[in-house]
Formats: structure tokens, sequence, C-alpha cells
């Protein structure tokens, strides 16, 4: 629909239905977050609060909160864009719908940026501080207000000006506390290797200021751009065009290169020392700590006459950022398996934070009409996997042979562990990453970005059957078939000599050691959520009758995977008791919010 600001798609989303206009005052401190997830959790309308307490700007929520939502305000460009990406997966059948593959031709016009003046660029009509921008904090410890849907913008030194050289990323923006200077400075959060920080380094390496420009709202396409796995060369502004169906507009400002049609636009210069963000409670459902990270130094803050400030809320999954992931997956999805040869499907688990855990199916071809093959060509295709932009966060990534169930959805998560439960050999089919880097949101390492990897594959015939019925142990529950939850306050290796001739692998292959049992066996998304946030694991996995041989490590019996909380983890997120009192009574019978969420 090409929608030009914020304000255009909340009218349209009101048009049809999709939007809950908030008037009463709502307090930007934890309300308005708590409201967000409340409504995110019934698959509720997208929020328009228009009464922010201390803030004269309207905010809003919930824009991307269901698929179906999603799909609804990229409608007359969806088809097109998937069109174009199933092209690139296999072009040969798009040719054979010459109609389809016009309209994806002209749609591709649409990947071209347009300059145009200062004049008319919406963007510049008004000036305001940082401190004038809602305050949005999000849980109770985050280190102060942040920017959740921001649209951050760099571009290459060799290149200024250049919209086609550029990186658009999501990283998150601190907008005040820690030792940030009032109304003139910033902090962003992102990893130093990866886009922006490639730009970074150049303009370091070059003497050159780093200039970013931050850019919220305006084309909705703007923000789901910047979070799209693009292929290495294709620039997401040219993907937001495609997706807007129409051409993303800039015009500049002195030296930087602004969004024309943004509803807000932060430009500035990154500076030379780093200064304390943090923490902010993050997607994996913990917060993430203050570290340093590079500090912006504001020049300007620009916003349209009409702004409204867009933003959403992480934390433990299922979230908005998770119909993020389910709706590039649909239109994407397809592609993936095409880079990787062998790779027929792969699913990054929202459940258990997306990187942390990675399941795979992929075919294996060294030796296809034997059925009791060891996996060879899976642990080609894992390492592929573990290469490949973000599939490379994954911390756990479970692997299976198509051809032992060619009907196995790999979206069904339990079917797909039974699956690899009764097939795989502890002793053979464990391969870990010692000593390697892992995603920075991720503090089961024993330091910043410090951990390991370990890829579970299995392939063959079913060789044991998984027992449901709870054995006679204290602190002990069944999550699964053949997964137990257990809780003990020994030491790993100590557990594991006393799970000896208690636990039968044939029975129960996985064990989980976790602080409530109770808790992992209630839902299976608790068991995902925990087991795989909460481990290291070349530290926290041992087993009965464990063993290595030719520095390749194994067990006969059940696998342990150690989930307790260490004290080196980052503390899980938990709600304002006082906010969530107010909120349920705006939700409670006769309360303000009760019969229009």
């Amino acid at each position: 629909m090409g929608y030009q600001s914020t304000r255009e798609c909340i009218e349209a989303l009101e048009k049809h239905g999709q939007l809950l206009r908030i008037t009463e005052e709502v307090d930007p401190h934890l309300e308005m977050a708590e409201i967000q997830r409340r409504v995110y959790q019934a698959g509720g309308p997208a929020l328009l609060f228009e009464n922010v307490k201390g803030c004269k700007f309207p905010c809003a929520s919930n824009l991307f909160g269901t698929p179906e939502r999603a799909k609804l305000i990229f409608s007359d460009t969806y088809d097109q864009v998937a069109a174009l990406v199933g092209a690139k997966a296999d072009p040969a059948g798009l040719m054979k719908k010459p109609g389809k593959a016009l309209k994806a031709g002209l749609s591709a016009l649409h990947a071209l940026p347009k300059r145009v003046s200062q004049r008319a660029a919406p963007v510049f009509e008004c000036r305001a501080k940082l401190s004038d921008l809602p305050p949005i904090v999000s849980w109770p410890d985050d280190g102060g207000p942040f920017i959740t849907l921001p649209q951050v913008y760099s571009e290459h030194p060799d290149h200024p000006g250049k919209p086609l050289k550029s990186n658009l990323g999501m990283y998150r923006i601190q907008v005040s506390g820690n030792e940030f200077v009032k109304d003139e400075e910033v902090g962003l959060h992102y990893q130093l290797h990866r886009g922006i920080g490639v730009h970074q380094k150049l303009h370091k390496e070059q003497d050159k200021p780093f200039r970013v420009a931050i850019f919220i709202g305006g084309p909705p396409a703007m923000s789901f751009s910047a979070v799209m796995p693009l292929p290495e060369g294709m620039p997401e502004v040219a993907f937001a065009g495609l997706l807007a169906g129409r051409r993303f507009r800039y015009a500049h400002y002195k030296d930087w290169t602004v969004s024309a049609e943004a509803d807000f636009c932060i430009v500035g210069t990154i500076k030379e020392e780093l200064k304390r963000e943090g923490p902010f409670g993050d997607h994996l459902g913990y917060y993430s700590l203050d570290h340093l990270f590079p500090c912006l130094e504001v020049e300007e803050v620009f916003h349209r006459k009409d702004a409204i400030w867009p933003f959403t809320v992480v934390g433990r999954p299922p979230q908005e950022d998770t119909t993020f992931g389910e709706v590039i997956h649909d239109m994407t999805g397809v592609a993936i398996p095409t880079e990787l040869p062998g790779l027929k499907a792969v699913h990054a688990v929202d459940a258990a934070g997306v990187h942390p855990l990675l399941l795979a199916i992929g075919e294996e071809r060294y030796t296809p009409y034997m059925k009791t093959m060891r996996p060879s060509e899976l642990l080609t295709i894992s390492n592929a996997i573990l290469g490949k932009g973000q599939l490379s966060l994954a911390k756990y990534l479970f692997i299976v042979n198509e051809a032992d169930n060619p009907d196995l959805d790999i979206h069904d998560i339990p079917a797909y562990f039974s699956h690899l439960l009764t097939r795989i050999k502890w002793e053979r089919d464990l391969h870990f990453q010692t000593e390697t880097s892992i995603d920075t949101l991720d503090y089961s390492g024993d330091a910043l970005n410090h951990g390991s990897k370990v890829v579970f594959a299995a392939s063959g015939e079913v060789f044991r059957t998984l027992e449901t019925e709870k054995p006679e142990l204290e602190s002990t529950e069944v999550v699964a078939p053949g997964i137990l939850a257990m809780s003990s306050t020994f030491e790993l290796e100590t557990f594991a000599r006393q799970m000896e001739g208690l636990v039968s692998a044939d029975d129960f292959p996985l064990i989980v050691l976790c602080d409530e049992p109770e808790f992992l066996a209630a839902d299976f998304n608790n068991f995902l959520w925990v087991t795989f946030t909460r481990s290291n694991p070349a530290r926290d996995m041992h087993g009965v009758g464990a063993k290595t041989e030719f520095k390749h490590w194994g067990c006969t019996g059940p696998l342990i995977i150690d989930a307790r909380l260490k004290p080196h983890h980052a503390p899980p997120l938990i709600e304002d008791p006082q906010v969530t009192a107010k909120v349920d009574a705006l939700f409670a019978p006769g309360g303000a919010l009760n019969s229009r969420a």
C-alpha cells in the first residue's frame, strides 16, 4: 500500500478494525510495555497511545503483532516480493509463469532509491531534543529508556551519500541513563563484526568521522527491512522500496543521508570513546547487562509535524518480534535451502530465544541405501549452516536425515525431538565446537560473546522406544517422551554418576538438570526456553557412561544438560508487581481497556 508514514499505516489499520486507540493517560515507564505484552499475547490489535504521560508525541505499538496484520500492511507487494525471492531459488520456475515474472520485474524498479530536496522531506518539518522523545522503559531494571524500533543507517566511507552502499539495521538505542550526557548522547548496541560495525572499522582506518542517522517510523517497510537477513550486496533500503511498492525517498542534511519520510530522525557522529549501555530486557527472556558500546554524539533531532512514535517490546518469546520472524520465514524461507546444498528445511526456535536452538533437516547423500548409516553429509551441511549469516549464531544445532521420515514437520517441535531421540547415539552423534563465539545477548558462557556450540546429528532407523511413565525418583518430572526434568544440588559430574543404573538411555535418553522440574513439565515451550538459554554445551553437558575416544566425547547412558541458573547468568525478566496490578485493573471488568482490547 506504499504507506509514507506511521500515521498513514495506522489510519489504514483502523479502517480494517485492526487498531485500538487508548485515550487514557498511560505512563511510558513500564506501563505501556506491559499493556503491549498483554494485548500481543491475546492476539489483539495494534495500539495507539494518544495520551503519553510527560510527552507530546503519541506512540504506536503492536503494528506487526500478528502475521495476518503484517501481511495486510504489505498486501500490495507481498506476493511480488515473495516472487522475487522465489526467483532466486527457482528462476526457471518463474519464467514458466510470464505474468508473474513481469510483475516481479516491474516491482524491482522500486528498489532504486530516489533523492528529494530538504523542502520535500517531511522529516525536516520540526526539530526536537532527545528529552522530548517518549521515554519508554520496558522492564524494571532497564538502564533507561530505549528506542526499540530504530532504523540505524550508515554508509561506506568510499561511497558517502550513496544509499545503495549503505547498511540499515535494527540496533537498540539507549536514549538516556548511565553516563550519557543528557540531550547530547545516545548509546548504540551492535556487534562490531557485522553491518554497521564494518563501516565503523573502515571509517576508523581512513581517519574519517563516522556519521550515523537513526530513523524512527516512516514507511513500515523500512522497519521491516532493517531486520531482514538479506544476502550480501543487497542494501536494506532497496528491499524497503520493493516491500513498500515505492522507491525509498532520501534527502541530505550536511554530511548525513536521511530518510525523507521518517517520523523522526536523529543524526550524529560516533565518538572515539565507548560508554556503558544497558541493562536491557532482551528477547531471550533475560537482561543483557551493561557493557561498553559505541556512543553517538547527537547533532540534531528532526520530526514530522504529525509524527507518531512506533515502539515494540521484547522479552521471553513469543513477543512481537516473533511475528517478524514468522513473516520473514514465510517470505524468504524458500531461498535458504537453495543456498546450502543438501539442506531441506531449517527452523530457528523462537521459544528457545531464536539463536540458542536451530533445527534442520538435511539430505544424507553419501550412502542413501543404507538404513543404519552414520551421519556423514549431515555434518557437512551442519558446518555450512554454522558459517551462514544469522544461522551462525546457533548454539545448539539439531539435524536429521530427510529420508528417515519425509513427512516430518520441522515446525512440530515435540515430534522433531521424538524423531531425533529415537535415532541418536550419544557416543557417536555429538560434535562440539569449544572456545568459540556465541550471541552477544547469550550469557550462558563464561564471558561476553564466549561459549561453545554443539551439533546433534541423527540418521538411521529407530532403535529405542521413548518412555512416558514417570520413574520413582525424587524431584523428577516427565517433560515429553524420552525427556526427564530433574532437580539436584550436586555438581553435574556427581549427578551423572548418581544416575548410573537409575535411568536407562533406552527409556529416557535426555535428562535436563534444572531448578524447577514442574515448570519444564508444564509446557514444552518452558522446556525449550530453560534448557537452551541456560546452558553452555561444552561446560553444561555430561552423561552417564561418559568417555572420550580420539578426542571425541560421548556417553553410553542418558545425556544430561545442566540448565540450572548459575551465578554468571543474567537475571530473568520479571514484571513490576505494582505496575502489573495497575494494568490488571485496566483489563478487569469495568476497567478502561476491558471491553476494547
